[in-house]
């Protein structure tokens, strides 16, 4: 979302000399962001944490005007007290917690006596960019058939989950033994131990993972692995 210039001019600028509109700086904030399932989009965005946002100014008309940028960072209700400054005129972000975040770019340029603040009137007026990170969810399932038929081949998280911001996941045999650990909701158990296909048998799962909303899970599963079995798409 590109936002328009609606701007502030202190009352010293317009008595200034040799000041027209076309010597005026101004900003025109963007945002992108990427969440965890690599979806991609502008503000406002809803999204899977951890989602990467990238925030830009683009300024025009700086010439020889000082620029000063600060970025806010707040939950709904906490305009007044950001949880995140930066000061720079492009910044990056990951955001790891569940809710909605709004992001507004305050700007002053100066030059001698004068100076142009795009500041509070400019974000009610264009109104701030915002990203909500989703609640946790996170599923692991019961079976799996690595028998190279492209279908259920790898043991892994069940499809749909979300805003999962650290994950740890470990299989062990039947005699306890660890033969395998990942820490990527994303990856998974390939049916192997030091190269070589394990046992068609049961296994055992132990999955310790936190959510961005906070929420703790302690997933403990006996996973069959089928060699035999075929699985269909029907």
């Amino acid at each position: 979302m590109i936002f328009k210039h609606i701007f502030t001019i202190l009352l010293a600028l317009f008595y200034s000399v040799g000041i027209t509109a076309q010597d005026i700086p101004g900003i025109s904030p963007t945002a992108k962001f990427t969440d965890s399932a690599g979806e991609e989009g502008e503000s406002p965005f809803s999204g899977s944490a951890p989602v990467i946002g990238i925030f830009k100014a683009n300024p025009e008309n700086v010439g020889s005007w000082n620029a000063h940028y600060e970025w806010r960072f707040y939950t709904e209700g906490n305009a007044s007290n950001p949880y995140l400054i930066r000061y720079e005129q492009d910044t990056e972000f990951t955001f790891n917690k569940a809710g909605v975040n709004f992001i507004v770019c305050y700007a002053t340029f100066t030059q001698g006596n004068d100076t142009v603040a795009y500041a509070r009137e400019y974000w009610e007026e264009a109104g701030p960019m915002s990203v909500s990170i989703s609640d946790s969810k996170l599923e692991m399932p019961n079976a799996f058939s690595p028998n190279g038929d492209g279908i259920n081949d790898v043991y892994r998280a069940k499809t749909g989950y979300q805003s999962i911001v650290e994950f740890h996941a470990y299989i062990f045999n039947r005699w306890g033994q660890k033969i395998y650990e990942w820490s990527d909701p994303s990856g998974g158990w390939d049916g192997t131990f030091n190269g070589k296909d394990v046992k068609q048998g049961v296994y055992f799962c132990l999955v310790k993972a936190k959510g961005a909303d906070g929420r703790n899970f302690n997933i403990k599963k006996d996973v069959n692995l089928l060699r035999g079995y075929t699985e269909t798409t029907d």
